[in-house]
C-alpha cells in the first residue's frame, strides 16, 4: 500500500524557502533558481562569518528552518568573526558564489533587499551593523 504522508512543518519550510528563492531570483533578474540559491547561500555564509556568535545566532533565529540549516552548514563559531574589508569581502563572495567581482555589489544588495522584506528589519540592521561600514555599504545595509 502506497500512501503519501506530509509533515506540515517541512512542507511549510519548503514553501517558504521556495518563496525566498523566487524573491532572490526576481531581485537579481534571473529565472535560474540554482543560481539564486547559490547567491543566497553565499550571502548567508559571508554575512554569518563576519558576525560575532550572538549576532549570528540572532539572525539565524529569523530564518526558515531549511535556510537555517544552510546558514549553519560549515560554520565554525570558534573562528568568527572574520573581519574582511570591502575588497576581501567582494573577493570572498565572488569566489564562493562563483560570480564575477564586478557582479558582487548588485547581487549582494539584491539579497539584502530580500532579507529586509522577509525578516524583521531590526534584525537585519543589527546583523549588518556588526560588519565594517564599507561592507555594509556594499551590502546595502544601514550606514
Amino acid at each position: 500500500m502506497s500512501t503519501t504522508h506530509h509533515v506540515h512543518s517541512l512542507d511549510h519550510t519548503m514553501q517558504t524557502t521556495n518563496r525566498w528563492l523566487a524573491a532572490v531570483a526576481g531581485a537579481i533578474g534571473t529565472e535560474d533558481r540554482e543560481f539564486a540559491h547559490r547567491v543566497l547561500r553565499t550571502w548567508l555564509h559571508a554575512v554569518r562569518d563576519g558576525l560575532p556568535v550572538p549576532a549570528a545566532a540572532h539572525l539565524a533565529a529569523q530564518l526558515p528552518d531549511l535556510l537555517r540549516g544552510i546558514y549553519y552548514n560549515g560554520w565554525d563559531p570558534a573562528a568568527v568573526p572574520i573581519r574582511r574589508d570591502r575588497e576581501e569581502f567582494t573577493a570572498h563572495f565572488a569566489a564562493t558564489g562563483r560570480v564575477a567581482n564586478a557582479d558582487v555589489p548588485k547581487l549582494a544588495k539584491a539579497v539584502t533587499s530580500v532579507m529586509y522584506e522577509e525578516l524583521t528589519p531590526g534584525v537585519v540592521d543589527h546583523a549588518l551593523g556588526q560588519l565594517p561600514r564599507e561592507v555594509r555599504d556594499l551590502l546595502g545595509g544601514p550606514c
